[in-house]
């Protein structure tokens, strides 16, 4: 795997917080199990005020020790500890997924002061996500969540950084830990797509509505294919009727644009 190189043209970022308010406990690397459950309801059941049903996604959050999802009749509830399933060179010395940095094509890699920190995130999404034209921004920290529980960010950096300047702080998997130990993507988790396919379902935003890798029909989609939000309708192995859906593309915004599509749920941490 090598370090992904992007070009960006005229791109002027707002630069805001990537920070956390996570808790300090440091991971072993294991934790409680926990289960995924959901009903019988089929993936394109709607609701009496429209939208797709998400529900058969629930079964798609893997790593039953760091994440569980319960389906209830209007939302889904994401409870993660935002522990990723892979190496890192984040993770403490100690624990048995550290791995220092080994990407020869990227010499300009810099450790972050932080370490990954396990965390307590839930995330409230609609079950029958529709569309919102006040199209809200996204928030500073989690903004989604993977089906290893790790976080989703949008393409924004710290006060003072520069995101292009953070990409040279991403592990081997393209995650990094924010302050309070938070470890999130803002881009490409290449991890997911290599072990899953760069065409599968990769994780949720809070708006409900579903983000796939950066491939489509075997054709590996750029921003040009997609609308302001990142996204668009179009026909998924889940969803065989089609659903909105955001795809991760190799340029900038790289998962998000200019806000989510729907109504986003809540967060607590």
């Amino acid at each position: 795997m090598t370090h992904k190189n992007f070009i960006v043209t005229l791109f002027i970022l707002t630069l805001f917080a990537c920070s956390d308010d996570g808790e300090q406990n440091e991971t072993t690397g294991a934790s409680n199990t926990t289960t995924t459950s959901s009903n019988n309801s089929t993936s394109n059941n709607t609701s009496s005020v429209g939208g797709t049903d998400i529900s058969i996604l629930a079964e798609k959050f893997y790593y039953n020790s760091a994440v569980s999802v319960v389906v209830n009749d209007d939302n889904l509830v994401i409870s993660a500890k935002d522990l990723p399933d892979h190496k890192s060179a984040y993770y403490n010395t100690n624990n048995p997924l550290y791995e220092s940095y080994n990407e020869p094509n990227n010499p300009s890699f810099k450790l972050n002061p932080n370490n990954i920190l396990e965390q307590d995130i839930v995330m409230t999404i609609p079950r029958f996500p529709k569309i919102d034209n006040s199209h809200e921004s996204t928030p500073m920290g989690p903004m989604g969540v993977a089906v290893n529980s790790v976080a989703i960010f949008n393409q924004m950096a710290a006060p003072g950084d520069d995101i292009l300047e953070e990409l040279n702080t991403f592990d081997q998997y393209e995650g990094h830990p924010a302050p309070g130990g938070v470890y999130h993507y803002h881009i490409e988790p290449v991890w997911l797509t290599q072990t899953l396919g760069e065409d599968a379902f990769i994780g949720l935003l809070l708006d409900g509505f579903p983000v796939y890798g950066p491939v489509e029909n075997s054709i590996r989609l750029t921003n040009e294919d997609l609308d302001d939000y990142h996204g668009h309708v179009h026909d998924t192995p889940e969803f065989p009727e089609g659903i909105y859906h955001y795809h991760i593309t190799d340029e900038l915004p790289w998962i998000n644009g200019d806000g989510f599509y729907g109504t986003p749920g809540n967060i607590t941490r």
